[in-house]
């Protein structure tokens, strides 16, 4: 696993456990993919079955977990990608900006 999927998983962990139904994928560009789900947050694989998955590179996502991108804004200027289910977008979203 890499250091910034690791970063992200030890960072979500606690976010995430206990407030998502079902799964959520975020795909790191280059990096690779975190899940998320009622457990929390663990490394998975970009093919892995998910509800909703968001796609955007390392420096995009650590953005949105600081604070300084807008999830909404980096979503409408084509820097974040979802594919699925829009509402659990947007509690992934809250998850993030946490």
């Amino acid at each position: 696993m890499s250091d910034t999927l690791e970063d992200f998983i030890t960072v979500l962990q606690p976010k995430a456990a206990g407030r998502i139904r079902g799964t959520a994928k975020l795909i790191v560009t280059g990096e690779g993919a975190v899940m998320l789900d009622e457990a929390g947050a663990r490394e998975g694989t970009q093919d892995e079955a998910a509800d909703v998955t968001l796609t955007a590179s390392e420096a995009v996502f650590r953005k949105i977990m600081s604070g300084d991108q807008n999830p909404m804004m980096a979503f409408m200027s084509g820097k974040l990608k979802v594919d699925g289910n829009p509402q659990r977008a947007l509690k992934v979203s809250a998850i993030l900006t946490e």
